[in-house]
């Protein structure tokens, strides 16, 4: 049966289930679908929403967790992707913890799919290398 108010992915933002699983879960992937990863295949590389008004960004098998910080002030934000300046109810302000002591801030329009094709890939990347690698912080982290 078909639902009219299901979203439908767009090409670029569907995944399957075993992408997901080679990305965020790599050992799990090993041990159902083996070591069969394609050398040549590119990596996902995305902002995707998660809980509680966070997003994951998504790069090969690295993922940080940008959360939301409350809006204070008035002014215009700039968008740390696309780079177009935006009101602040177009617009927020996330945390991303990088390391033990260190902690990055990025502004993103909302919502983050039309801003992430206006930046293309080139802009994602650039995204993603402000934000990783991703020290160690914990005891329970390697």
């Amino acid at each position: 049966m078909n639902d009219p108010h299901r979203h439908k992915p767009s090409r670029e933002q569907a995944h399957s289930v075993q992408d997901l699983l080679r990305e965020l879960f790599p050992d799990t992937h090993r041990e159902l679908f083996g070591d069969g990863l394609d050398p040549d295949a590119p990596a996902t590389l995305g902002l995707y929403p998660v809980a509680d008004g966070r997003l994951a960004l998504v790069h090969g098998d690295q993922l940080a967790e940008f959360t939301p910080i409350d809006p204070k002030g008035r002014n215009a934000l700039h968008c740390d992707l696309c780079h177009y300046t935006r009101s602040r109810s177009e617009a927020v302000m996330y945390r991303v913890v990088v390391a033990a002591r260190r902690t990055r801030y990025v502004t993103l329009c909302t919502p983050t799919h039309s801003c992430q094709q206006r930046a293309g890939e080139r802009g994602l990347l650039s995204l993603a290398e402000r934000i990783f690698p991703i020290e160690p912080f914990g005891p329970d982290e390697h």
